[in-house]
């Protein structure tokens, strides 16, 4: 890993160097949330979670809206969610649902529009991660494992299309922010070059 020295001359470089949202995708447990509200703040730049901003609208939770709407109607609202949290003038980090990627219009957004990373995790660190599965409706079956990795085979391709790649499974969520940083500063210098 990089010293601190390097790690605060790659920040310093983002911030003056990102030019568009960076949007955070991956399956649910993977810390899209936690390690995309860090890393704007290391980078000094507004954070948006997309399912937080549909709870708030809904003035429920997104497990409510799915239930209640149908997973179709609510990846709709969030594709739309989504492009309004693109289309803000400022650099900025979003946090996407994982399902967010399977509506197609949604991902091709999130490519012609932003630096995508993807957190990629192991499934047995996902389902100790996401230990309430009620609060997941994809996962809230009587074989949450085997849920998992139907909804892993069905997504894997499209997150890969994420322009950084990143593992999650370290539970020193630092150590994750730290090559987070380090490969977001990576691909972003390299197409500079």
């Amino acid at each position: 890993m990089k010293n601190k020295s390097n790690l605060s001359n790659h920040a310093t470089w983002l911030r003056a160097h990102i030019q568009k949202p960076v949007v955070l995708v991956g399956m649910m447990g993977t810390g899209k949330s936690q390690l995309g509200a860090r890393l704007a703040r290391r980078l000094e730049m507004p954070f948006a979670d997309s399912d937080s901003e549909i709870e708030r609208r809904a003035g429920c939770s997104v497990a409510e809206v799915f239930t209640r709407d149908g997973q179709e109607r609510f990846r709709a609202v969030e594709q739309n969610v989504i492009l309004e949290l693109l289309a803000r003038t400022e650099p900025h980090i979003i946090a996407t649902g994982g399902g967010a990627v399977t509506r197609p219009e949604t991902l091709a957004l999130i490519k012609a529009k932003a630096v995508s990373i993807w957190l990629n995790a192991d499934p047995a660190t996902i389902l100790s991660r996401v230990r309430d599965v009620t609060t997941r409706p994809l996962l809230n079956q009587p074989d949450p494992e085997a849920a998992l990795k139907n909804l892993l085979d069905a997504r894997t391709a499209l997150y890969q299309q994420a322009d950084v790649h990143i593992m999650a499974d370290n539970e020193r969520i630092q150590e994750t922010l730290d090559q987070m940083i380090v490969a977001l500063y990576g691909y972003l210098r390299h197409r500079k070059e």
